[in-house]
């Protein structure tokens, strides 16, 4: 005979608190700079060096132009040159001895100048059949192929991403960006340069160790879209984040003043609505319904359906049900809540 015990319970009790919140975006990578390739001289594609989507050094070489006219030149130009010169050196020592017109002498001095300059010229474009990267990155695809002919400067050749830094962008719904602006402090984290930190969630789930600053805010929405784009910028040494990926944006460093939080396992979902068991008079437990604000580390922050003092149980859930007596001990005091985690109130994951 007899009834068997009320079952034992762990039990938070609601307190309002400051906590903080980070709020998660849909985000993409984009180029801090990107800078085009082009050729400098025109010709037939020889031979291209990298593949595509490689990461580059500056002064690779990307392409070589089919070189053989503007060896030619080159080499024409320095014999130029080096005629020019000679004659240069004959006239000096006659000009001293009034050997020769002073006017030959600044002709030949001249044709000397005009000879040089073709030179430097000649050996510009020569160099030029070699197509250098101008900037350290992630080269893109070719538009342009071994065999393909290229008039200088008109040609699009490929592109280069700068990869450290790169900028994680992101856009704040209108909704959302109304609710930061009705807050002081949240309204001056979302300025540039402030001290919000933002981190980039792969898509695995993990958080890239280097941490991003909010660099630029567009001055108006996007009314297709009813957004504004953010964009933050990633210090990338490591090249782990790729132009072009998809990640989420967290933003931490906001706080809620007076939020009634609980364990995240404490709410339970049934039939699309959430509800938490609270141990009510008489440890008497009642189902309550809850809507469910941000996150707050492993907590929810409760927007409606709880107050100050209501003692919600947290584990002990499954031997529990509406109007059953039960034994409240607080969390982390019952021998079978050890293994639980301690309250997360102040942290962020």
């Amino acid at each position: 005979g007899g009834f068997p015990p009320p079952p034992e319970v762990a039990i938070v009790t609601v307190e309002p608190a400051t906590v903080p919140v980070s709020y998660e975006f849909a985000a993409a990578v984009v180029p801090f700079r990107r800078v085009e390739v082009r050729p400098r001289v025109e010709g037939i594609i020889q031979e291209r060096s990298f593949t595509e989507g490689a990461v580059v050094a500056v002064g690779d070489v990307l392409y070589r132009i089919e070189p053989t006219k503007y060896e030619a030149a080159f080499h024409a130009a320095e014999s130029r040159m080096q005629t020019a010169k000679l004659r240069v050196d004959r006239y000096a020592p006659l000009l001293a001895q009034n050997a020769v017109a002073k006017q030959d002498v600044d002709n030949a001095q001249s044709d000397y100048d005009a000879a040089q300059s073709v030179l430097a010229q000649a050996k510009r474009d020569f160099d030029d059949t070699f197509v250098r990267a101008e900037l350290a990155g992630r080269v893109g695809r070719t538009m342009l192929d071994v065999g393909a002919r290229v008039s200088s400067a008109g040609d699009l050749l490929t592109t280069i991403d700068r990869l450290d830094p790169v900028y994680v962008s992101f856009r704040p719904s209108s909704q959302q960006l109304l609710e930061w602006s009705r807050d002081p402090i949240s309204r001056a984290l979302i300025k540039p340069g402030s001290n919000l930190v933002v981190e980039a969630v792969l898509p695995d789930g993990s958080v890239a160790p280097q941490k991003g600053r909010l660099d630029f805010v567009a001055p108006s929405l996007d009314f297709a879209t009813g957004t504004q784009e953010f964009r933050a910028t990633f210090p990338n040494g490591s090249n782990l984040l790729v132009p072009g990926q998809f990640v989420r944006a967290r933003l931490v460093g906001f706080n809620e003043p007076n939020a009634l939080t609980v364990p995240a396992r404490a709410v339970q979902t049934a039939m699309g609505r959430q509800f938490v068991y609270v141990a009510a008079e008489g440890d008497t437990v009642r189902q309550r319904d809850v809507t469910t604000g941000h996150w707050s580390g492993d907590r929810w922050i409760i927007a409606s359906g709880l107050s100050t003092g209501d003692r919600v149980i947290v584990d002990g859930i499954q031997k529990v049900g509406p109007g059953r007596v039960v034994r409240p001990t607080p969390l982390g005091a019952a021998p079978a809540a050890a293994t639980a985690p301690a309250k997360a109130e102040g942290k962020t994951p």
